[in-house]
């Protein structure tokens, strides 16, 4: 049977800088917008959206930074009270690098936080108030699991959801969507021992369902002055489930990435950027761009 077009429809929602009450925030845009869910629909939620409803906004003038982050920062050329956030935030840091935007010179830190390798712990400044740093989700899984159960107590439908964010693909200019957390489907579809159109079996492919989805839905949510912080994507061809899903169902242990991992621990012994470890297993550093 011919699988259906997937449509995307863009939501608009009240521009927010502090906590309130998500599920009412979506349940009145989709309202407001004319729109509405049908079963099996996948839900789509700006993931910072989602994480200033929870008051996870921080004002930079109230952080303490210590000497590690300002020795950081001197060495990447970042904000101090930006690092230290990164600190605190990031299940572990890689190391930095230097960019050079139009004569003036802006540092990252690589990070890995909540399954997925980012710059910066996913800590964003931008559509919050100058001076204010917005954190991801405390508990995005359960989060997107909470907006799925009362999607279904609140409108009597039956649907996925994901917590979106945008990253950038390892060298590739631009960003895209990824799925910070997902409920109600797997987020990955094991395609391993299927077979092509020539016979062969499939040996290693999983599909990154939920990511390709997100990859979607951020083409209506936008980056910048949208306010389209919800989209609904219909006709996705997910199976839904009442599984409980966590970050395991989708992430890889960041020293099994074939990124991370041939950068670091599996260059060539005779490459130049051999990773080496300093100040012990924290942070992981290797050679950057004005060092």
């Amino acid at each position: 049977m011919p699988r259906k077009p997937l449509i995307v429809f863009p939501v608009k929602a009240p521009v927010k800088d502090r906590a309130f009450d998500l599920c009412a925030a979506i349940v009145d845009s989709l309202a407001a917008a004319n729109e509405s869910l049908q079963d099996g629909d996948v839900l789509a939620v700006s993931s910072k959206y989602a994480a200033i409803a929870e008051g996870r906004v921080v004002s930079m003038n109230e952080v303490r930074v210590s000497a590690e982050a300002e020795a950081i920062a001197e060495r990447y050329m970042m904000n101090p009270t930006m690092v230290e956030l990164v600190l605190q935030e990031a299940d572990h840091v890689f190391g930095g690098i230097i960019h050079d935007f139009r004569g003036t010179k802006v540092g990252f830190l690589l990070t890995h936080k909540d399954g997925i390798i980012s710059p910066n712990a996913g800590l964003d400044r931008s559509n919050i108030p100058n001076g204010q740093v917005v954190l991801f989700p405390a508990d995005p899984y359960g989060l997107a699991a909470e907006i799925r159960r009362e999607m279904r107590d609140r409108l009597g439908v039956n649907v996925g959801v994901i917590l979106t964010d945008s990253w950038l693909m390892p060298g590739r200019l631009g960003t895209t969507g990824v799925a910070l957390a997902t409920a109600g489907f797997d987020p990955v579809q094991d395609e391993r021992g299927k077979i092509d159109l020539f016979g062969n079996p499939m040996q290693v492919t999983q599909r990154g369902i939920a990511d390709t989805i997100c990859a979607s839905v951020q083409m209506v949510m936008g980056e910048t002055a949208e306010a389209t912080p919800i989209a609904i994507a219909r006709n996705t061809g997910v199976q839904l489930t009442d599984r409980a899903l966590s970050v395991d169902d989708v992430a890889i242990p960041w020293e099994l990435c074939i990124y991370v991992g041939s950068l670091t621990a599996g260059l060539l012994e005779d490459h130049p950027l051999r990773a080496h470890i300093t100040g012990g297993n924290r942070i992981i550093r290797w050679p950057a761009t004005g060092d």
